[in-house]
């Protein structure tokens, strides 16, 4: 349904006939049989009925017109749901997706941060925010609504007072000023824990040196040891010593020993190289091997 001013919604909706039950099967059976305008009656039939459910969630500080809006898509997931043959009307089938619309439209609104997805938050969400407003409170949920909530939705009574805490409170920009009579804003003082261009280019830099010494280094290794280093490795997929051995025609005892000698030569190698830390940090040939069988 398109953005309307609350007045010509109101206009729209109250020109909708009210259907009779005759009216309704004979449409549904329409529907059933692929006509799709037999729909459009029917939802438009029930405008007054979403408007009605919608009319209970003014006080969460939401336009009725987005109400409406969202309560006629929980209509229309009712409309493609629902079974006639079960004798119930509409209207009652589609109670429940209509409100269920709507309340996770004011829960999702509230807040960039979900702060209820599940239907037991949402439920505590609307419970909360209907106590805050029979009794307002200045800092967090009184102890004993907090133990009551606590005890009906089946959780902790620190949880429904966090809850509650992130309900009263409101999100806040991160360009506001971190404190008065400062340019500094609040995003000025978070850390950014991503490495700097700086650090990038030294990673780079030595990730390449380490790559260069390594080829170099096993290219002076003999063919079987310089293929065992690579396919052990190096490799995308690691075969087992055992696969590796049938491969080559060497029992496991023996790839675990070229495996090792290999190993050691590579150190002296790379012994240049090592006390460069953090580029080491992730190279195999660096302290004990890992390798297993």
């Amino acid at each position: 349904m398109p953005r309307a001013t609350l007045q010509n919604l109101m206009q729209l909706i109250l020109r909708q006939p009210r259907l009779s039950r005759s009216r309704e099967q004979e449409l549904l059976k329409k529907l059933k049989d692929g006509d799709n305008s037999a729909a459009h009656e029917l939802v438009a039939s029930h405008l007054r009925f979403v408007l009605h459910i919608a009319r209970r969630y003014k006080s969460h500080g939401h336009p009725l017109t987005d109400l409406v809006q969202e309560g006629t898509v929980g209509l229309m997931e009712a409309l493609k749901r629902f079974n006639p043959e079960q004798g119930t009307r509409l209207s009652t089938y589609a109670m429940w997706w209509i409100r269920a619309a709507i309340q996770d439209y004011v829960v999702r609104s509230r807040s960039l941060v979900k702060i209820g997805t599940t239907a037991a938050q949402k439920s505590l969400f609307f419970n909360i925010r209907r106590r805050m407003a029979e009794r307002p409170w200045e800092d967090s949920l009184p102890e004993e609504l907090a133990r009551s909530l606590a005890a009906r939705f089946n959780t902790s009574v620190a949880d429904v007072v966090k809850f509650g805490r992130r309900i009263r409170g409101t999100d806040q920009s991160l360009d506001v000023p971190a404190a008065r009579e400062t340019l500094e804003t609040l995003v000025d003082q978070v850390i950014d824990e991503r490495p700097t261009p700086e650090d990038t280019v030294i990673k780079e830099k030595d990730g390449r040196l380490w790559r260069d010494r390594l080829v170099k280094a096993l290219s002076t290794l003999p063919a079987r040891e310089s293929l065992i280093i690579r396919r052990r490795f190096l490799a995308e997929r690691v075969p087992s010593r055992a696969d590796l051995g049938a491969e080559l025609g060497l029992s496991k005892e023996r790839v675990r020993q070229l495996e090792l000698r290999a190993l050691a030569k590579l150190k002296g190698l790379l012994q240049p190289l090592r006390d460069h830390a953090e580029a080491a940090s992730g190279n195999p040939f660096s302290g004990n091997p890992t390798r297993t069988a």
